[in-house]
């Protein structure tokens, strides 16, 4: 039996309420989405009860700025698509528009002692929050309380600290923009920038990576783009689970004869091909259409070996074949390229091969297809930014696309895919635990205050600092910061050390169980329902991946007359923190147009916010490298020269990395199956190479040992899970998040990022003792 640092089963670590039926592994075969899809959707939502409201919601879901944008991913909406959602939106709609519901007599029957034995999954399924709760210590009961009270013990508890630094504000990228702006402008009016975000463990990487070698933490393509690209590179992405509207990009690319590489250590469904549901003709003759012309599985880590292989492939080339290479952007617009053609000419194949895991002739035609292709869109996930080095490889799919011009022209560019709605509109408006100088200065000519300049405190260094006793108040606006961190037992001890903890949310989560010595719960409305204020029912902002700005409405009442919005219990907060503020915290609240009109003058990028944004579609941050203006040192595009990792795991041990299921959105598991990897009924499973698995006497469906073995020599295991025979590279393995989340050590991070190495734990993998 695996166990958690609770003691408790970590099968009830994300499981699934009652298995019907004993756990079985079966290789998925069929197209991604499809008929399957549908089949899915429709029982879940016959589940939730929203039988009505979930039919509406994919008539509503991203529509230009009239319906909800999707609480799911953060892929750009297509205009004029009437059936823009997916699976797992649709699934993330209903999960939030469920007509059950948890209120004070919920409470009042259930201590949070006897909750903390619960499986997540089932304090999820209780359904929405209904009214703002306090933790009672004398009674071990949430208890209600009313809003006055919530927002004056949060504003007593921020009062009285020494210093504000030891509070610190967390926000997952549910946050819509307005909210953001509202919560960080709070944040640092207190005198703070610890504002760590979902960011610091995902895609801090490629932000800094990007930051580096082009002057922009974000990519430079749009959807068009992906319309036009003669190549598309797939590195670390499940897109049939984590993006799944992707899948209609990937179609169209292969119906006008691109070439599509996806790059993963293992072959996912949507590497292989898809029914998209809204193509009706497909739907109906059950036809097919293929989603990728390559696939290579690299062994865990090794990315940028590949990438370096393919750029050595190029120059090789390039002696014989001048125009392999776009000399005259090179020379015009690039920095250290000829560092760079000397770090990969001393670069060996034999280290290249070895380090990749990939044989000479498979990256040769990856090369191959980059070579022939004209416009190459490189596009990747968390498989390429939760390691040690996640920053050089983003650094090399830079160098790769500069060496043939592929940055800043249609078609082309590199293209981070960002897992959550708005987690990039987050960092944009201001969440940021070390923002620039000209971000302070601006925000406090335009605000009237004074923002701090120390660097804040980012979500490793604030877990750190709470189990401290450093950071004392500890705020998160959605998420569940205590599943979704690294290292559970010390994330739960660090936030059983503080002395108040705030959680705004939809439904019960782990978050509100494991809580400082005060708690708060306080409910807020979702997504999909409708904002009423006093100037109507408004309208939030979000960012996508690619940089779109756009509206989002609600369409549904709200599950509870007591929900507040997030811009409103932000400002309730502040109210009460803050009692001699003179910003207009109340004023905003009544029309978000107003706190739009504040963002058009703090915000470079959001000048004449109000209007842009209700344009069908919203508007395009401009992004200066899409137009050639590198904001580096050198006013150029910057080739990094980093050496390669070892990635090779030593004698004895394998590489490990956490994913999702398919039935699974970040920490919320909407289930035990995972139908695209074939699973059923099951979830504390390690994917494992039949070799590996031979070779250390493990049987198929075997109970094994997990230990990990962290930085600073320290050791975590899981116990008694079950071994899946997998087609992934021998010395790799891979299993869930959260569950797997305990054997990721806090001090497992990126010397680069400051990420979790989620991705890459050392592992030896055994048979059950």
């Amino acid at each position: 039996m695996s166990v958690n640092g609770d003691g408790q089963d970590s099968r009830g670590a994300g499981a699934g309420a009652a298995p019907d039926g004993k756990p079985a592994f079966r290789p998925y075969r069929h197209p991604a989405a499809g008929w399957g899809a549908a089949t899915s959707v429709g029982r879940f939502v016959a589940r939730e009860g929203a039988l009505v409201d979930g039919p509406r919601a994919t008539l509503r879901m991203n529509h230009e700025n009239t319906g909800f944008d999707c609480p799911g991913c953060a892929w750009p909406d297509t205009k004029g698509l009437r059936l823009d959602v997916c699976e797992n939106g649709i699934k993330h709609a209903a999960w939030e528009m469920t007509n059950k519901r948890v209120g004070r007599a919920f409470f009042a029957a259930h201590s949070v002692t006897e909750l903390a034995g619960w499986s997540d999954h089932d304090l999820e399924d209780q359904g929405r929050l209904t009214e703002p709760m306090v933790y009672d210590p004398e009674s071990d009961h949430y208890v209600p309380i009313s809003w006055k009270d919530a927002f004056d013990l949060v504003g007593s508890a921020l009062r009285a600290l020494d210093n504000p630094n030891q509070a610190s504000f967390y926000t997952s990228g549910r946050l819509g923009n307005e909210a953001t702006f509202l919560y960080q402008l709070m944040a640092r009016e207190l005198g703070t920038n610890n504002l760590p975000d979902c960011s610091n463990m995902c895609h801090e990487a490629s932000g800094r990576a990007l930051g580096a070698s082009l002057g922009t933490g974000k990519g430079t393509v749009d959807l068009k783009d992906w319309e036009s690209a003669d190549a598309l590179f797939i590195f670390g992405v499940n897109a049939a689970s984590n993006a799944p509207r992707m899948l209609t990009a990937l179609t169209e690319a292969h119906d006008r004869g691109a070439q599509i590489v996806h790059v993963n250590p293992l072959v996912e469904a949507a590497a292989t091909r898809t029914i998209v549901p809204h193509d009706f003709v497909d739907m109906a003759l059950f036809k097919p259409t293929p989603t990728s012309t390559l696939n290579l599985q690299p062994r865990i880590g090794g990315d940028m070996a590949l990438l370096r292989g393919m750029a050595k492939a190029i120059l090789e080339q390039a002696g014989t074949d001048p125009k392999a290479l776009d000399q005259e952007f090179i020379d015009r617009h690039t920095e250290g390229f000829e560092a760079y053609r000397a770090r990969c000419e001393a670069t060996p194949w034999e280290e290249i091969e070895t380090q990749s895991g990939l044989g000479r002739a498979a990256i040769l035609k990856a090369a191959r297809v980059y070579r022939e292709a004209d416009r190459t869109i490189v596009s990747w996930c968390l498989g390429l930014t939760q390691h040690e080095h996640g920053v050089d490889t983003v650094r090399e799919i830079v160098n790769l696309l500069l060496l043939r011009g592929n940055v800043g022209r249609e078609g082309a560019g590199p293209c981070p895919v960002r897992g959550h709605s708005n987690v990039q509109g987050n960092r944009t408006c201001g969440v940021d635990h070390h923002p620039t100088d000209a971000f302070l200065d601006r925000l406090g000519e335009v605000c009237g205050i004074e923002p701090p300049r120390e660097p804040g405190l980012d979500t490793v260094r604030t877990i750190q600092a709470m189990r401290a006793g450093d950071v004392s108040v500890f705020v998160a606006m959605g998420g569940n910061f205590a599943l979704a961190a690294p290292d559970t037992p010390y994330t739960f001890e660090a936030l059983r050390a503080c002395d108040l903890t705030v959680q705004v949310s939809t439904k019960l989560n782990r978050s509100h169980i494991v809580h400082g010595s005060r708690a708060l719960i306080l409910p807020c409305l979702g997504r999909t329902e409708k904002d009423h204020q006093r100037e109507g029912v408004q309208k939030t902002s979000v960012e996508d991946s690619m940089s779109m700005v756009h509206l989002s409405v609600g369409m549904k009442r709200p599950a509870s007359p007591h929900l507040l919005s997030e811009p409103a219990i932000i400002a309730g907060m502040a109210r009460a923190a803050l009692p001699d503020s003179a910003t207009p915290w109340h004023w905003y609240v009544e029309d978000y147009d107003r706190i739009r009109d504040t963002m058009a003058r703090a915000l470079d990028g959001f000048e004449d916010f109000n209007r842009r944004v209700r344009l069908p579609l919203g508007f395009r941050l401009r992004q200066p490298a899409r137009e050639l203006v590198f904001r580096t040192p050198s006013g150029r595009a910057e080739f990094c020269s980093a050496a390669l990792p070892d990635v090779v795991p030593a004698a004895g041990t394998l590489a490990l990395g956490t994913m999702r299921s398919h039935d699974q959105w970040n920490t919320t598991v909407y289930s035990d199956n995972d139908r695209y990897r074939g699973i059923k009924n099951l979830r504390t499973l390690v994917f494992m190479n039949r070799a590996d698995m031979r070779e250390r006497g493990i049987a198929d469906l075997g109970p094994v040992d997990i230990t990990s073995t962290a930085k600073d020599g320290s050791r975590r295991s899981l116990e008694g899970y079950l071994a899946i025979p997998y087609d992934i590279p021998r010395g790799c393995a891979a299993g869930y998040m959260p569950e797997m989340n305990v054997l990721c050590a806090l001090s497992d991070y990126s010397t680069q990022s400051d990420q979790p190495i989620m991705k890459h734990l050392k592992v030896t993998i055994a048979p059950a003792a």
